[in-house]
């Protein structure tokens, strides 16, 4: 908003236009009401006439201006919290993810930052607009009376209690609600995604019954709030009616007691001024009673930033490395909780230009080694490093740009499939990516689909093609060192059978390391790695694993067991 000074301004100058109509109106209704009572003369009341009906012309011209310029200011500037949020948000570690709900997320980047938006602007500036008219036309109203304005606003420490329990309240019961909304619509997100499960199970009445709780908790929360809120208008009104009450009695007997200097026009415009006072007394005592609901959103909103990263580049960090260099784990610890360390002093080696394969039990941080080596995580104690040089002392946009990644779990969005794949590399030609594609053998079908949308979530798709479109992502990338992260694992042996070519294409000449469940897939492993519960227990090549009749041959003795059985 700073940088939106001069058009607040502005608006502040039109405001003042406002106020100032206001208080000329009044200096001429009480000029006319003396013509009427007094003089008695057609020509002047003409030209008051004449005069009211151009102040209150400039005064709505105002009133079109205003929120017009206001309205443009606060949606320029919902677009840039908006926009910085998403910055920012886009620069925390992976781990910020992994704790908040995407409701949550959701919220703040919609509703709390639209109605921090209209709140600071059109709210804001008609508050403005009412606090200035209150000043001026009580100042100008003090001018004609003193000791009647005192009196009649003897009032106003009731009305700032009133506010002052009003806000304290509403604050407390926003923040509940506020909180309850966020959950909301986490569990919206949960049923949505999850819909495959719910109808399966057939648990809609279930999930029915848990979205109805929450939907019920929120109404409660918005009831608390409104009727606190309601307080407000009310008391203010009671407050304005002993005003009158007391101006008409009060004024009265100044104009009926010599000893005053006032007569009944000036009553009547005093009259007059505070019933124009009330009604922006009474939209600015709301204001001030959903002040404290919006600071609680700003304090949501702003939350955001004070979320830091902790993966970012070093000083001085390098921009180049030996990529097709070793990569090694030094006695490595972290743990995603202090009291429970995953890794502690692991230390491996996978050799450049070959492929190397994790196997493990669920649990035993497979997955976790690749994350580290790409710096979504950091270590706690040792170091990584690729070539010789520690991955802490690269820049991470250079450390990342060196991984290809093939998970079992893809993103895919609703779009085609030939953008699906261009994802990953905007600025790739088409040649590139009919060359990634045909590699990937998805050709076909992207000849077979052409532009058609593949559904929310690749629901159109097949476990296969997705698989095919992470691959085609990977040649299309093109990076030096490949991380495939269980990506046959959801499908059945045919589908494997066919992929597997395009998977052999693709890790040919790069640093491959394989995190596997399936251990016939990764017989051809240079080298293979056993970890159980964050201890490296065995290493070596398939035949010599199996030789050793250790932990490695058991577990594949159990899945081959199971896959005869089945």
């Amino acid at each position: 908003m700073k940088r939106r000074a001069p058009w607040l301004g502005l608006v502040l100058g039109m405001i003042l236009v406002q106020g100032v109509v206001y208080q000329q109106f009044l200096s001429i209704t009480e000029n006319g009401l003396r013509v009427i009572f007094e003089k008695g003369m057609m020509r002047e009341l003409l030209l008051i006439c004449v005069v009211v009906f151009f102040l209150f012309t400039v005064r709505g011209l105002m009133a079109y201006l205003v929120p017009r310029v206001s309205v443009w200011v606060s949606n320029s500037a919902i677009f840039e919290i908006r926009r910085d949020l998403t910055t920012h948000m886009m620069g925390l570690d992976l781990a910020y993810f992994e704790r908040t709900k995407s409701g949550e997320i959701i919220q703040r980047l919609v509703s709390q930052t639209q109605a921090l938006g209209h709140f600071i602007g059109l709210a804001t500036a008609n508050a403005v607009r009412d606090l200035v008219t209150l000043v001026i036309i009580s100042g100008y109203l003090i001018w004609k009376n003193p000791l009647l304005f005192t009196a009649a606003i003897l009032v106003l420490p009731f009305i700032i209690w009133v506010m002052n329990f009003v806000a304290a309240k509403v604050k407390r019961v926003q923040g509940e609600a506020e909180t309850a909304l966020g959950q909301y619509m986490s569990g919206i997100e949960e049923t949505v995604t999850g819909m495959r499960t719910v109808k399966i199970a057939s648990q809609e009445d279930m999930e029915i019954a848990r979205l109805e709780k929450e939907t019920a908790r929120l109404r409660d929360l918005s009831l608390r709030v409104q009727r606190t809120q309601a307080l407000v208008v009310p008391s203010v009104d009671l407050s304005s009616a002993f005003v009158y009450v007391l101006v008409i009695g009060g004024g009265g007997y100044m104009v009926l007691n010599p000893h005053f200097d006032i007569d009944g026009a000036g009553i009547i415009t005093f009259l007059l001024g505070m019933v124009l006072v009330s009604d922006p007394a009474r939209m600015l005592a709301q204001y001030l009673g959903i002040v404290q609901t919006h600071l609680v959103l700003l304090d949501r909103v702003r939350g955001l930033y004070f979320e830091t990263p902790t993966i970012v580049d070093a000083p001085e960090a390098l921009t180049e490395f030996d990529t097709g260099g070793d990569i090694v784990l030094d006695r490595v610890r972290f743990s995603y909780s202090p009291d429970q360390p995953l890794f502690d002093g692991l230390t491996m080696t996978f050799r450049g230009g070959q492929v190397s394969a994790i196997v493990g039990a669920t649990g035993s941080g497979k997955t976790t080694i690749l994350s580290l080596l790409s710096r979504l995580y950091d270590v706690q104690d040792g170091q990584i490093t690729i070539g010789g040089t520690p991955i802490d002392r690269l820049r991470v946009r250079t450390l990342r740009s060196a991984f290809s990644v093939v998970a079992q779990d893809i993103v895919i969005f609703n779009s085609s499939i030939w953008d699906n794949i261009r994802y990953v590399n905007p600025d790739a030609t088409d040649a590139q990516i009919w060359t990634a594609a045909e590699n990937a053998e998805i050709a076909e079908l992207i000849r077979a689909r052409g532009d058609t949308p593949v559904g929310p979530k690749g629901a159109q798709l097949s476990g296969g093609q997705k698989q095919r479109i992470a691959i085609a992502r990977a040649f299309l990338v093109n990076a030096p060192i490949l991380l495939l992260d269980e990506a046959t694992s959801a499908l059945d042996q045919g589908t494997e059978a066919r992929i597997k070519s395009a998977l052999t294409r693709l890790t040919k000449g790069r640093t491959t390391i394989v995190v596997a469940h399936r251990l016939s897939s990764i017989a051809d492993a240079d080298t293979i790695f056993v970890l159980e519960a964050g201890q490296l227990v065995e290493q070596g090549g398939h035949a010599e694993l199996l030789a050793k009749s250790g932990y490695y041959a058991q577990l594949y003795q159990a899945q081959k067991q199971g896959d005869s059985d089945g």
